[in-house]
């Protein structure tokens, strides 16, 4: 028997033995496999589309699946801002407050999480500069820029976890800076218009806030 007749014989057994196997199985299982069918094939963009023009048309159902969907994610960018936990999701309801007003803005420029993101940690920072007048002035001063030390740093060493641990134990005036800079990518000048300090405060908190944190973890 030629090669491609072989081909064909082995095509049409195995259409058979699917058509006689979907006969069997539950109304249940099928659902599912057509759902998951469904979801392997359809654009994620055209998803995420679709959804944000349900949430904008008022539809609670959409909303909640929107909320559900970044809320976890954005609760641990408002926790590295936060003070404690409760101020971290005062943050991440007053953040998604905001983005749900301001979702009829985002023109698809750009991921939807990373807008989300960034206006959650807008969010942050409004609320970090309110409560500026209960930080330390060791929170606040102007301090010299740290040399740098040529020995392997010891933040390098580090699991993310652990690292993690270490900055949320910093006084929130260095975390803040020491996030913005070092986790979210913004420069000095961004920091400084953001929090209304000058580019050389910025610098010196981050330099401040790594010392700090080299500090802790040679004592660990």
């Amino acid at each position: 028997m030629p090669y491609e007749g072989i081909i064909l014989m082995f095509h049409l057994c195995l259409r058979s033995l699917i058509c006689c196997f979907w006969k069997y199985i539950s109304i249940f299982t099928k659902t599912i496999v057509i759902s998951f069918f469904l979801i392997l094939t359809t654009d994620p963009c055209m998803q995420e589309n679709q959804l944000i023009k349900k949430v904008l048309e008022g539809d609670k159902r959409s909303q909640k699946t929107f909320y559900q969907r970044f809320a976890p994610k954005m609760y641990g960018v408002a926790l590295r801002f936060a003070r404690d936990k409760d101020e971290a999701n005062d943050m991440l309801q007053e953040g998604f407050v905001k983005v749900f007003s301001k979702l009829q803005y985002y023109r698809g420029e750009g991921s939807l999480e990373g807008w989300i993101r960034r206006t959650i940690v807008n969010t942050a920072i409004n609320i970090y500069k309110r409560n500026l007048k209960h930080l330390s002035s060791q929170d606040l001063d102007t301090v010299m820029i740290f040399e740098k030390n040529n020995e392997a740093s010891p933040i390098e060493q580090m699991s993310a976890r652990e690292l993690l641990g270490q900055i949320n134990q910093l006084p929130v005036g260095y975390r803040t800076v020491f996030n913005l800079y070092v986790v979210d990518g913004y420069s000095h000048k961004e920091i400084a218009d953001l929090l209304d300090i000058t580019e050389n405060t910025s610098k010196s908190q981050l330099s401040r806030a790594r010392a700090y944190l080299q500090k802790r973890i040679q004592r660990t």
